[in-house]
C-alpha cells in the first residue's frame, strides 16, 4: 500500500485529469459567442449530444469526490511539530528495545557457549571411549 504522500500525489493527478477532461467536454459542447459588428459566415455549431448534461454531472461528481479525498489525505498527514516529538519518543523506545534485545542476545550467546563446551566434552569422551574400545579389542585379539 502506498504511503499518504503518494496517495495525495495520485489524487491530485486524478483531479488534474478530471479538470482537463471537463475542459475538453466544455470545448466540445459549447456554443460560439457572437460579437457585435463581427459577422462570421459558415460558422459551425457544435454537435448536440443528448448526454451533455450527463457529462457535466459526471465531472462535477468526480471533481467534488477528488476534492474531498484530497482534503481527507491532507488532514491525515502528521503535524510537523508533533512529528518531531513523536519521532524522538519513538527513537527512545526503540533504543530501549534495542538494549533489551542486546542483553537477551548476550545471555543466549553465553548459554550457547556453555552448551558448546558441554558438547565438545561429550564428543571428547565419546572419542576417548571409542579409542579405548579399539585398544581393548586389539588386545583381546592378540
Amino acid at each position: 500500500m502506498a504511503d499518504r504522500l503518494t496517495q495525495l500525489q495520485d489524487t491530485v493527478n486524478l483531479q488534474a485529469e478530471n479538470f482537463c477532461n471537463a475542459i475538453g467536454i466544455i470545448q466540445q459542447t459549447s456554443f460560439p459567442s457572437k460579437f457585435p459588428n463581427f459577422d462570421r459566415t459558415g460558422s459551425q455549431t457544435p454537435i448536440q449530444n443528448p448526454q451533455q448534461e450527463d457529462y457535466a454531472q459526471l465531472f462535477a461528481q468526480l471533481i467534488s469526490r477528488s476534492a474531498k479525498d484530497i482534503d481527507t489525505l491532507i488532514e491525515s498527514l502528521p503535524n510537523e511539530d508533533s512529528s518531531t516529538e513523536l519521532q524522538n519518543q519513538s527513537l527512545k523506545r526503540l533504543e530501549i528495545e534495542n538494549q533489551e534485545a542486546a542483553e537477551r542476545l548476550e545471555e543466549i550467546v553465553l548459554k550457547g557457549e556453555v552448551l558448546l563446551g558441554k558438547i565438545q566434552n561429550a564428543l571428547e569422551d565419546i572419542a576417548q571411549a571409542q579409542l579405548n574400545m579399539q585398544i581393548t579389542m586389539k588386545n583381546n585379539m592378540k
